[in-house]
């Protein structure tokens, strides 16, 4: 998990930006299987085929992505105080079983053409499709690198970890059929194995990311630091304890104990909580601030209990 809280948008922003970036991949998606169907059923590739099903699951994983995104940007209701954020990491976890499914299909269909070789037809055909996923799928990612620096989507995050799996495809079955117009058809089903091998090393990838999300793993190192520091330099902070972190979906929440002097009356120590909340939020756009206020005299006893 990456670090970008300074360049995070408002809520609103990153709803906009998480919706669009879900309609664009959909789309991307969609006018890629057209084009790899078309190849496929040409040429008879079986690199060609790896890529058409890893095209057909990244539609069905943007489709799912699209229901996620729609229902995690929901607000919070009485039934899901913490709003519906989790549904990100449930998406995720869902497109890893996909790409699992389609990693060890195109394993088996590789394995079976290097045993049994067939020539390909129709290479010129392939190869252009090839040029276009490769561009098209180069301007997808660029816009979804920039969403994900504004808002931190873990199902945005998922997403482009697809397409950045099919540019290496893409160029390793562009340069398959290169081959098999010099004769080297073989190279065809190798290609279609380590694409294969590749894949189901990104679906891991990806259920390790939606199970941190799932069981709430801390902000990132580089966050709790900054939070520490903007808490640190209260001038009425005589120090804090059992800081908590965690994130659902574009929401960060955050809680910490902060040590004041016992004679502060309840007024001075709820305004001094108030200004600290603020200067978290203000770093920290979306978040959700708890503040527990703790008298010098009981820091001891507080500190032995934390962890």
């Amino acid at each position: 998990m990456t670090s970008n809280s300074a360049q995070r948008a408002k809520p609103a922003q990153a709803a906009r930006l998480m919706r669009w970036a879900t309609y664009a991949s959909v789309s991307v998606a969609t006018c890629l299987i057209g084009a790899k169907l078309l190849a496929w059923s040409l040429s008879g590739s079986v690199s060609l085929l790896a890529t058409l099903v890893d095209s057909g699951l990244d539609a069905l994983a943007s489709l799912i992505n699209l229901f996620a995104v729609h229902h995690a940007l929901s607000p919070a209701d009485e039934e899901h105080r913490f709003g519906h954020g989790k549904a990100e990491a449930l998406a995720g976890l869902g497109q890893a079983s996909l790409i699992l499914a389609s990693g060890c299909f195109l394993l088996y269909e590789a394995v079976g053409r290097l045993l049994a070789p067939e020539p390909i037809a129709a290479v010129a055909a392939g190869m252009w499709v090839m040029v276009l996923s490769i561009g098209l799928t180069l301007a997808l990612l660029r816009f979804q690198r920039h969403v994900i620096a504004r808002t931190g989507s873990t199902a945005i995050q998922a997403d482009a970890l697809h397409y950045r799996t099919d540019l290496l495809v893409n160029g390793s079955v562009l340069l398959a059929l290169v081959l098999a117009t010099w004769g080297w058809v073989g190279f065809d089903a190798l290609f279609a194995l380590a694409i294969g091998a590749y894949i189901l090393y990104s679906a891991w990838d990806i259920l390790r990311r939606a199970a941190d999300h799932l069981m709430d793993r801390e902000l990132p190192d580089e966050d709790r630091a900054k939070i520490e520091a903007l808490v640190a330099q209260h001038p009425a902070i005589h120090g804090f304890h059992d800081l908590r972190t965690r994130s659902s979906g574009t929401a960060s929440f955050i809680q910490l104990h902060i040590e004041l002097e016992d004679e502060l009356s309840l007024l001075q120590a709820h305004q001094i909580s108030v200004e600290i909340e603020q200067i978290i939020e203000q770093a920290f756009p979306g978040a959700e601030v708890l503040i527990h206020l703790d008298p010098l005299s009981v820091v001891d006893v507080e500190r032995r209990q934390t962890f």
